[in-house]
């Protein structure tokens, strides 16, 4: 469904305060130029509670989750960022999708043992886009909607929201538009009608790197591929 501009601020705004506890930066925990930084988000299935991301952002020796103060309790006792060594090795790789997951079981161990908890919003099963959902997007551009954490001057992840359009490509989804450092990992979100006529928010999937554009992995094939338990 392609929205009214206004209608798209109000999009991006709710899903702000909805989900915007859900995305975390993702970077590589050695110098600048070991890899990109990217945007990871939670998502909550009936298997398990995952941490998603594009795989092109997991293959460093080691690498960081940075935890913003809106996403930890209490206050001011969580580090700034959990460092993982063998980065690579603890992630489920699904090469075909070019996407990463990670069962956050050992995460929230972690921030257990350092006295702390996630106060996170994981992205629900209920809004992830099954395969009739990406169906229904053609040639023509919908609202594209991405949650992401850009990157600023300082370094600094500031939460951001980019409004796109995403048009069908092959037997998937791309996003028309070049997006900002850091997006890449990023959920994308989109508006649509089911038969019976109900609008209901859908994120459609997660951005891949590209050139004058960006490949979406869809998330009915997401959840196709997820492993079992989290």
């Amino acid at each position: 469904m392609l929205l009214e501009p206004d209608a798209e601020n109000e999009v991006a705004y709710e899903l702000c305060q909805l989900l915007g506890r859900a995305i975390l930066p993702v970077r590589p925990a050695g110098p600048a130029d070991d890899g990109p930084a990217g945007t990871a988000f939670f998502f909550a299935h009936p298997t398990g509670e995952y941490l998603l991301t594009a795989d092109v952002l997991t293959r460093v020796e080691a690498g960081e989750v940075g935890l913003r103060p809106s996403v930890t309790e209490p206050a001011g006792v969580a580090p700034d960022a959990v460092v993982l060594p063998h980065f690579t090795d603890r992630w489920g790789h699904l090469p075909d999708l070019g996407v990463a997951v990670l069962p956050t079981g050992g995460l929230h161990e972690r921030a257990a043992g350092q006295g702390w908890r996630w106060r996170t919003q994981p992205v629900p099963d209920a809004v992830a886009a099954g395969a009739d959902d990406v169906a229904r997007i053609g040639a023509e551009p919908v609202t594209a909607i991405v949650l992401a954490l850009g990157v600023g001057d300082d370094g600094s992840r500031p939460l951001e929201v980019a409004v796109e359009r995403a048009v069908r490509a092959g037997d998937g989804l791309r996003i028309t538009g070049e997006l900002p450092a850091g997006y890449v990992g990023a959920p994308v979100f989109g508006v649509q009608a089911d038969p019976a006529g109900e609008v209901g928010l859908r994120c459609l999937g997660l951005v891949l790197p590209g050139e004058g554009g960006h490949p979406v992995a869809t998330f009915d094939r997401i959840t196709a591929e997820l492993p079992t338990g989290g």
